[in-house]
């Protein structure tokens, strides 16, 4: 299996309900994609400081599944349309578990 974990840092374009909607839209997305296993995303608990803004944590059956995720209109047009406009950095990472 392949879990991808995103890290991402708003400008200030972010406002609560365009995040909620990240959140609606992305896990949405979830249940047309082949090989997810589970996908989870939202704010920062705003426990610690310094933490990014928001995390996406999916895990999929293979990498193959992965690059579909990535690759996938839906997911892109999500991209572009409502996260690329209020990001200010992200952080990624993909491992096996």
């Amino acid at each position: 299996m392949i879990r991808h974990v995103v890290l991402m840092a708003w400008n200030e374009a972010a406002t609560p309900e365009k995040v909620r909607q990240v959140v609606d839209e992305l896990t949405a997305l979830g249940p047309h994609l082949s090989g997810l296993r589970a996908y989870h995303a939202g704010a920062d608990a705003g426990i610690n400081s310094g933490n990014y803004d928001f995390a996406v944590v999916a895990d999929f059956d293979d990498a193959d599944s992965y690059a579909a995720y990535r690759d996938d209109p839906g997911h892109r047009d999500i991209v572009n349309r409502m996260i690329a406009p209020m990001l200010r950095e992200r952080a990624a990472v993909q491992y096996e578990i």
